[in-house]
């Protein structure tokens, strides 16, 4: 099996032959049709986080099953299906308050991957996926049925990028209507939070970056108004759009402290502050608390749009098929897994909203 395997932090993936191991009880096998680039592949390839080498990234996957382990219900062989990197039991604690993206069951594949190198020696399927891969084997709770007849580039993106941006604001935050919106940092996620406050009804959304192109898009994505931090007051502009209060909610795409500190400033008193994206480790936040208190400002973390993927991805799909989510748009360009270094090197220089990876 080909796949593209990272054996030292910021060095370039390398195509190599790799044996994975048939799916045990409650597993599935998928061929693997499109993957798409995510920055979490970037930062992890490149250290930020650390990690377990060599590895093989890739999650924002989709693909049809091959074969199915013991005890797997949900889907079976031929099914196409998106696959995640959320791996939940459905009866943890954190599964039964509705939060299986936190779940803390240790899963068999969390101990034991199915991939190996021709000594077998373990390969590590980054992120609980390994999808810049021809095949995967995941649990049967990763992956989600979509219907035949959709594009498995855009599929793929419900994996991640979707669920993340999109969630964070309809799931996360539960942004209600005719509320002020801001997004900081115009990618692959701050779209789809776009897309999500535009589902929401938010009366007003702002999207702020660096690059006018993405702001450009954020147009596209249903932003009312644009600000480029190089040429403008962004915390002014916001203040001022708002009615002189500032945003009911601003969403923090990009790890980044310094866009924090921008969002800060731009929350209006009793507001919320979400962080979507992931700061590398190491990233401290340092504010003046008492103004934070006294403003009644909230802070929260969104991990992965707080999705629940047999309840939210349907309900995506649903949205795509009637028009009113964009997913093809999304995709910048396509490459063969042989390509992958061409592909990524583009997302690390702000040229794509989502490079893709096809397998077919």
């Amino acid at each position: 099996m080909k796949a593209a395997v990272c054996h030292e932090f910021g060095q370039p993936l390398v195509v190599e032959d790799l044996i994975l191991d048939p799916p045990q009880s409650g597993e599935v096998r998928v061929k693997v049709s499109a993957c798409a680039i995510c920055h979490s592949d970037i930062h992890y390839a490149d250290g930020a986080w650390g990690g377990q080498l060599p590895a093989v990234y890739g999650h924002e996957a989709s693909g049809t099953v091959l074969e199915v382990g013991p005890n797997v219900s949900n889907v079976k062989v031929g099914d196409p299906v998106v696959i995640t990197l959320i791996r939940s039991c459905g009866t943890c604690f954190y599964c039964s308050q509705g939060d299986p993206n936190m779940c803390e069951t240790v899963f068999p594949l969390d101990e034991n991957g199915r991939l190996y190198d021709q000594d077998r020696n373990p390969v590590l399927q980054a992120m609980r996926t390994g999808a810049f891969a021809e095949e995967v084997v995941v649990h049967e709770s990763q992956i989600v049925p979509i219907p035949s007849e959709m594009p498995k580039e855009s599929a793929s993106l419900l994996a991640c990028g979707v669920i993340t941006g999109l969630g964070a604001v309809v799931n996360t935050a539960k942004v209600p209507y005719g509320s002020n919106v801001v997004v900081i940092g115009c990618g692959g996620v701050g779209l789809n939070s776009i897309q999500g406050a535009v589902i929401s009804g938010a009366k007003k959304i702002i999207a702020v970056d660096l690059v006018d192109s993405k702001l450009e898009a954020a147009k596209e994505f249903g932003a009312t108004h644009t600000i480029n931090p190089l040429n403008e007051d962004e915390t002014g502009l916001v203040i001022d759009i708002t009615d002189g209060r500032g945003a009911d909610f601003v969403f923090v795409t990009v790890g980044s402290d310094k866009a924090i500190h921008q969002g800060m400033d731009m929350v209006r008193n009793s507001g919320s502050l979400v962080l979507v994206g992931m700061p590398a480790v190491g990233v401290k936040m340092v504010f003046e608390a008492v103004d934070f208190a006294a403003a009644a400002k909230k802070m929260m973390g969104s991990k992965m749009g707080t999705t629940n993927l047999q309840v939210d991805i349907p309900k995506l799909v649903e949205l795509y098929e009637q028009g009113r989510l964009k997913l093809d748009e999304l995709v910048t360009k396509t490459y063969q897994l042989e390509e992958i270094n061409e592909a990524i090197d583009a997302v690390k220089r702000g040229e794509a909203l989502r490079n893709v990876i096809v397998f077919e």
